[in-house]
């Protein structure tokens, strides 16, 4: 006998969608517009503009061809551009692949060629590794170059399109498309190649998305967190957070690289509530000179991996403010 739970009982548009963390960003934009999403120095994003620009990421790609399972590559420390390109190129059906700013020139040139890369966006700091990497590299890839205002150094410039130049061009009402399959790839990474050539790792568009349910779970963020970004997003795609940040509107304070004091000094001027990495962040916080602490009253969600530090470290986090989860 047929189940009646077995008729006319299949997937429509009205019962099921493809998971994708892209539609956080969405609802984020259209539900808390004006809410801070990103801060960068003395920049300000909300989450309108946040959208904004993603949308103009995408279509400014789309016009140059980009779409469906092309690979794009950005080399690009924890900045906006890095923000963006976590939605932009997955909205053009694009897998975004992050690579680790601290690798060396033929490792990059592998991963180019194996990823059969499209389209690079170059931090103006890395652009001498890159233009190293690419002398190396068999692919021909469409570069265009981020010049961060946050970052004094701008070494050189690898061809002719610059960033901002390029989502003026693009359109902020771009009209991306959901994934047809959620199964679809939407970003590409590379294990560290210590044993032999590196190896990709594929993240799917559902997989990202439940990560992100795991994370606010985890972490207890409730609704509009600050997180300061001490890990590197090109890091496993900053374990999702790039994208777990919108599911409740929090805001991403931007950080290039890990010093005490920067960090101290977010956490007391921007109330960071949250963020995350290896147990060497910890170690620049409770070996802080003097002058690069500052103090505050609250407590920040801390969430480590790794091999777990000596309880004697988790000791002295608790009691300088820190809530610790290992993950």
């Amino acid at each position: 006998m047929t189940s009646p739970y077995d008729t006319d009982l299949g997937k429509t548009p009205a019962n099921y969608q493809p998971l994708t963390p892209l539609v956080f960003l969405e609802r984020a934009a259209n539900t808390f517009p004006d809410h801070p999403a990103i801060i960068h120095g003395k920049k300000r994003y909300s989450y309108a503009e946040f959208y904004d620009r993603s949308r103009r990421l995408a279509s400014a790609l789309a016009a140059l061809g980009i779409g469906k399972n092309d690979t794009v590559s950005v080399m690009l420390a924890n900045s906006p551009a890095m923000l963006e390109a976590h939605y932009g190129v997955p909205m053009t059906g694009a897998v975004l692949h992050a690579i680790n700013t601290r690798l060396d020139p033929p490792v990059i040139a592998f991963m180019l060629d194996h990823a059969d890369n499209k389209v690079i966006i170059v931090d103006a700091e890395f652009a001498p590794v890159v233009k190293e990497a690419l002398a190396k590299a068999r692919v021909r890839p469409l570069v265009i170059n981020y010049r961060d205002l946050e970052c004094g150094v701008d070494v050189m410039r690898l061809g002719k399109l610059d960033y901002e130049e390029l989502l003026a061009s693009g359109d902020p009402d771009y009209a991306w498309e959901m994934p047809g399959n959620e199964w679809s790839a939407i970003s590409l990474n590379y294990t560290s190649g210590t044993t032999g050539s590196p190896k990709g790792v594929v993240y799917h568009h559902r997989g990202a998305t439940l990560m992100c349910y795991a994370n606010t779970i985890a972490t207890n963020m409730g609704p509009h967190p600050v997180y300061l970004w001490t890990l590197p997003m090109f890091h496993c795609n900053g374990w999702c957070f790039p994208w777990s940040l919108s599911v409740v509107a929090g805001t991403h304070v931007c950080l290039r690289s890990v010093r005490a004091k920067p960090i101290y000094d977010a956490i007391a001027d921007d109330r960071v509530t949250h963020l995350s990495g290896a147990p060497f962040v910890m170690s620049a916080l409770l070996n802080a000179a003097e002058n690069e602490r500052r103090s505050f009253h609250h407590r920040v969600a801390f969430s480590h991996a790794a091999a777990p530090p000596p309880e004697a470290v988790l000791e002295r986090m608790d009691a300088a403010g820190f809530e610790l989860t290992h993950l």
